[in-house]
């Protein structure tokens, strides 16, 4: 279906007023619901799930270290919006349809509050999962000022359950950032990117079926979800009207599978000041911008001497990445900048040449080193299915680092996809990416570098929780595990890879 580009205007998702807030804790409701919503005026609204009534969900905003409690409440409808693949793990039949559980990605949290995908509840709590624990979440907000999200997390549905709409920013600030100087107030936009693909009647369409349909089965996973329309903040192909001056762009990739490589078609560079985990040490001016799913960047775009310019955000990464199709006219076109609005004063926002200084952990205090691989199966139906450690979801644990030790993990990609590795509770630090020879390691399981190590990419020197682990690479990180004790989980966040098998549990023990 091909929809005319740059006709809807941005929208800016609100940021949520809490219900209570005093010097000593703040106190949120979120509500999720069903309900329609124009995501581009040629077609029919949409229905989607979302957060207080909004897709995406409403900006949560607060201080570091401001202990916030968030009430997540589930009032979804009993019939999922899409089609359910019971042979997926946690999804049988013995559990409701529709089952949410809330997890805000890179929050330092304690385990019983980070959104564990067995934890999940229904309406009104009726039914829960077998780690559910309690129904106030609590975040202490241990992080330096960055650029968070929140989204489903529920096993075996995760990718249904995004896809429908649940996810929204959750921004942290702190002090630091206020004397920064940066572009703020209405020139801070946080830029949501998805994929999706539309039915005639604009209702969202999600595949029952792979390619190769298995005849046993009447819904199917899929090995890869990837639409041909892109959506920005939940809508097809916008524009926003800029004045001429810098603004900060929070680029967020909330797509199931598909991978962004952003550029302006003015040529211009964006500057790029944050990594998942906050402020780089220095900003960096890229021609690119490259965003697995799940990873985000903190960019200021400047226009000024730009008046009365058109400028289109561009994407040529091939899908699934990095061997699949290349980007077409809509998929390779993400949204408009229209510098059509007069300067309403002075920018004196900066660039600033310095933002927080990035302290290298030191690779001799790893007390641990861990080779894991990723690796690509078949099931009994001969789907692909891949794993982590050549390990299922149920096998027992394997990964129990100390709390407030630091380990290397050595990430061993066999696929021949990129995987956006991430790890819940704590931020890392890329080290390395080496070549190796995949064929030496499935026969001998020795690694045979075949390059030199490959240092983090300019763009992803700063604290990270979610890497590319490319193939025919391995790839290193470095981490000190804490604050807290209990279980969490890695993954691939690749939606259609998580929900199936491609995620471990793990455990931070005293």
């Amino acid at each position: 279906m091909m929809l005319q580009k740059f006709v809807d205007a941005l929208p800016i998702p609100p940021i949520l007023t809490p219900k209570w807030k005093n010097q000593f804790y703040t106190y949120y409701q979120v509500n999720m619901t069903e309900f329609k919503q124009s995501l581009h005026s040629e077609l029919n609204e949409t229905t989607v799930w979302g957060y207080e009534g909004s897709y995406p969900g409403p900006t949560i905003e607060v201080g570091s270290g401001e202990i916030t409690f968030i009430k997540w409440i589930n009032n979804l409808p009993d019939k999922h919006l899409l089609p359910i693949d019971f042979t997926v793990h946690g999804a049988h039949r013995d559990v409701p349809e529709v089952r949410t559980v809330v997890h805000v990605h890179g929050a330092c949290v304690e385990w019983e509050s980070d959104g564990y995908p067995e934890a999940w509840f229904t309406k009104e709590f009726k039914q829960v999962g077998p780690y559910f624990r309690k129904q106030v979440y609590r975040y202490d907000n241990c992080n330096h000022a960055c650029t968070l999200w929140y989204h489903d997390h529920t096993l075996g549905i995760t990718r249904l359950n995004v896809y429908a709409g649940l996810a929204g920013f959750y921004l942290i600030r702190d002090d630091r950032e206020r004397i920064l100087n940066l572009p703020s107030g209405k020139y801070e936009i946080p830029i949501m990117l998805q994929d999706k693909t539309f039915n005639k009647d604009g209702s969202l369409y999600y595949p029952k079926q792979p390619e190769k349909p298995i005849r046993e089965l009447e819904t199917s996973i899929v090995p890869e979800f990837i639409g041909d329309t892109i959506l920005v903040n939940g809508k097809v192909y916008p524009y926003l009207k800029v004045e001429p001056r810098k603004y900060r762009f929070r680029l967020l990739n909330a797509s199931n599978t598909r991978f962004f490589r952003i550029k302006l078609d003015s040529g211009q560079l964006l500057f790029q000041i944050g990594t998942d985990g906050g402020f780089m040490q220095h900003p960096v001016g890229v021609k690119e911008i490259m965003l697995a799913p799940a990873e985000r960047a903190d960019v200021i775009i400047d226009f000024s001497n730009l008046e009365g310019k058109n400028i289109i955000m561009v994407n040529d990464a091939p899908a699934p990445f990095p061997t699949g199709t290349p980007t077409d006219e809509n998929t390779g076109t993400v949204m408009q900048f229209r510098v059509t609005l007069p300067l309403s004063s002075v920018d004196t926002s900066v660039i600033p040449a310095h933002m927080r200084p990035f302290p290298k952990i030191n690779g001799h205090l790893a007390s641990k080193i861990r080779y894991l691989t990723l690796n690509d199966n078949m099931d009994k139906f001969g789907r692909e299915f891949m794993l982590l450690d050549n390990k299922q979801w149920d096998a027992p644990i394997t990964e129990n680092p100390i709390l407030g030790s630091t380990e290397i993990w050595y990430l061993i990609n066999l696929t021949t996809d990129t995987h956006p590795i991430h790890l819940h509770l704590i931020d890392f630090q890329i080290l390395d990416r080496r070549d190796f020879d995949v064929e030496t390691y499935n026969k001998e399981k020795k690694i045979k570098y075949t390059s030199t190590a490959i240092p983090p990419e300019p763009q992803e020197r700063g604290w990270k929780d979610t890497v590319r682990a490319n193939p025919n690479q391995v790839t290193r990180i470095m981490m000190k595990f804490g604050p807290f004790t209990g279980l969490y989980v890695w993954h691939c966040h690749i939606l259609e890879h998580e929900d199936y098998e491609m995620m471990r549990p793990y455990i931070v023990i005293r």
